[in-house]
Parts: structure tokens; sequence; C-alpha cells
């Protein structure tokens, strides 16, 4: 099997393969933590033996038998301890399927997994963090960054959470109408997580994991599905559209950031901007807004300008205003820091900024440097301004966002060295 070959398994595993065999798993044993170790295995195995082998004729049916067998496994040593040998094998044989299985690895289980690790029983931190470990496959780290906390706080966080899914024995199942107005905010704020670190991943080489915000788009697809008179469901889809939309034109040949104002805009994808437009416009006719349509509006009114001097940023801080009366997120308040800069100047941005200082979850945060040192770029101070781009590249755990941090002091260094 090629290298190319290979990768592409990988990623099949990683993102698309594993919440669903995960779920498969779930739905038979009910037994969360154990299913999640099963699993593992199951993509180790093939990791090593499917380049060797080929790919089977069903992956998900192999993943799946192999996960059952491992399962069984456990059962098996679980019941040992309590005498029970003999019996426990002998149904635990039953229940791994043979590859060829149809209704029972051919149903996509990630929905239910979605809306199960949603469940009320646990806090919306500890439910939206789990989901992102099951459903979207991101990494403590990964979570840990799109919380804003410690590694080792949402390691906890996340285990408490295996423990009190296992304990409640919720049932693996679509909810009812009830239950999925009680998670449907957990669950989109999920699927927006996931999507902005595909988007632009917070760790590691990649600018991008494509894998990661398709697949988000394609669970917002399924909640939409389930949900079609929902106007932040609608919104929520039309913010990941219209983001995505410009994928193509944020990253350069060797993955190098390029920022919004400096994209080549005929790259963005045309198709995906109607859509997303389309989408907005329906849901915010319907007379209830929410946080979502409010981003999606933001990013339809860049995806709408031509040129980036034609970006119309007072409409832009218009609806940063809203957003801000539904929301503290740190982030809200640091992109209205911006639309302010760009509308009354970088004074006006640098004294918004002074606010956040204080607060905790963006102390340590790149971002914030990032930002202040644009803003100082703007006001003429490039000297500060190399400084707080440097701040910033050190914070920063990605590598392509610390490369840009790095060449913009560069820059700003070299043009006061003239």
């Amino acid at each position: 099997m090629t290298d190319q070959l290979l990768d592409i398994t990988s990623e099949h595993l990683l993102r698309d393969l594993a919440p669903q065999v995960l779920g498969a798993v779930i739905r038979r044993f009910r037994d969360f933590a154990a299913a999640e170790d099963a699993v593992q295995e199951a993509l180790i195995a093939a990791a090593a033996q499917w380049p060797l082998e080929g790919l089977p004729g069903n992956p998900r049916a192999w993943l799946i038998q192999v996960a059952f067998r491992r399962m069984a496994d456990h059962v098996r040593s679980e019941l040992a301890r309590r005498q029970r040998e003999t019996a426990a094998a002998v149904e635990m044989d039953q229940l791994a399927p043979p590859v060829d299985a149809g209704s029972e690895t051919d149903q996509d289980d990630t929905l239910i997994l979605l809306f199960m690790c949603c469940h009320p029983a646990l806090t919306s931190s500890s439910a939206i963090a789990l989901t992102l470990r099951a459903v979207g496959g991101l990494t403590t780290a990964e979570i840990a960054n799109a919380f804003l906390v410690p590694e080792a706080t949402m390691a906890q966080r996340i285990s408490r959470a295996k423990n009190s899914i296992k304990a409640s024995g919720v049932p693996f199942r679509l909810p009812t109408s009830e239950e999925r107005t009680q998670r449907l905010r957990a669950v989109l704020h999920v699927l927006y997580l996931i999507f902005n670190e595909g988007y632009s991943s917070s760790v590691g080489p990649h600018l991008q994991r494509l894998e990661l915000s398709r697949e988000a788009i394609r669970l917002t697809r399924s909640v939409r599905a389930l949900l079609p008179e929902d106007g932040e469901v609608a919104g929520l889809l039309a913010l990941m559209l219209l983001t995505d939309a410009r994928s193509t034109a944020r990253m350069g040949a060797d993955q190098e950031l390029i920022p919004l104002p400096r994209q080549n805009r005929t790259l963005w994808d045309q198709s995906k901007i109607s859509e997303g437009i389309a989408l907005l416009t329906a849901a915010l006719s319907k007379g209830s807004i929410g946080a979502y349509q409010l981003q999606a509006a933001v990013a339809a009114v860049h995806d709408e300008a031509a040129r980036a001097e034609d970006t119309d940023w007072p409409q832009i801080l218009a609806l940063y205003e809203l957003l801000k009366c539904m929301s503290d997120n740190p982030m809200v308040m640091l992109n209205h820091a911006i639309a302010a800069a760009m509308v009354h100047g970088p004074s006006k941005g640098l004294e918004l900024l002074r606010a956040l200082d204080s607060d905790p979850r963006l102390t340590l945060h790149h971002r914030l440097d990032a930002v202040r040192a644009h803003f100082l770029e703007m006001a003429g101070d490039h000297e500060t301004a190399i400084k707080h781009y440097r701040l910033a590249a050190a914070r920063t755990t990605s590598i392509p966002e610390r490369n840009y941090l790095v060449t913009q002091a560069a820059r700003l260094n070299k043009t006061g060295n003239h």
C-alpha cells in the first residue's frame, strides 16, 4: 500500500469512522469508558494491519467486529472476578458480528452519540468536553484550548463525565422532542467548537484540519434535518458554510497563514456562500435572532465584500454590539474591539483591549497580544507592536500561527531599521 493510501486510511479512521464505531459499541455494551478503550485498540490494530493487508471490504464493520471482541474480552475479565467465566464467554462470543453484518455495522450512530454525550445529567461544560472527545476526536489539549483552561483540568472533567454517563444508564437512542430541546444548546456549541478547531487548528503543524470542519458541517446538516424549523441550527450551518468558503484562500503553498485582508477572494467557494446566505436569510425572517445567526451575519458581510477595503465595518461593529448583549465570551469582546478599531481607529481598539486584560480567560491567550500588536502597528508604535507580536508567537501552540506572528515582528523590525 502506498504512503498516500496510508494517509487516507489514517484520516478516515480517526475522523470518519471512529465516532460511528464508538456509537455502535456503546449502543451494545453501555459502558462509555470501556467502549472508548476498545475502539482505540481497534483503530490501532487497523493502522497496523491495513497498510500491509489492504483495506477490508467494509472498514467500519471490520472495526466494529474488532472493538466488539475487545469488549467481550473486557467483560469476560470483569465477570471472571465474580466466578462466571464460562457463562460470560458463551454470552460474549455471540456479540461479535460477522464482518458483513448489515444492520449493526451500516448504521451511523454518530448523531445519537452526539445527543447522548450532551445529556442533561452532565454539566454543560462537561457534556461539551466529552462530546468533543468522543465525536470530534479532539485531544485533551485541543479541548482545553477551546475552553481556555489547563489541560489537567480538562482531563479530570472528561473523566468525570464518562463516569457520570456510565452511572446514569442513559439509553442509546435519538432523544425525544423534549429531550432534544434540553440538549440542543450543548449540541450546537460542540459542533461550533469542532468546526473552529478544523478551520483553525489550535495545536501542531497544520493551519487547518479540514476533516474536522467537514464532519462538523455534516453533523450540523443532520441536526437540521431533525429540526428544520430551528433558526439557530440554520444559523450555525450558515456560519460554518460562510466561513468554510474561505478555507482554500487562507493557506499558502507551504501551509502559511494568509490573513483575511490579503486573501485572493476569487478562490472563495461561491456555492457555499450562496447556500449560507440563503440559510441565514430564511432564519432571520422568522424573527427570533440568536448568537449563531449574528455570527453568520458577520461572516456574510465579509464574504459579500469584493475587496477587503469594501468591508462594511460599521455593520460588523453593530452586529458585535448585539452579540455582546447575548454573551460574555471574551472572544466576542475581542472581535468587537477589532471592529471598533476598524471603524473608530486603533486608539479605540486599544482602549477596549485594556478592559480585557483582567479577564483570566485571556490573560495568557496569544490572540490578545496578537490583536494588540496589530492595533499598535496601526497607531505607528512599531517598537511596542514588535514586542507583542513576539509575545503572541511565544504563547500560541499553532506552528503556522507562530510563524506568521514571528514574520510580522521581523517585517516591522526590518522597516524600523531602514
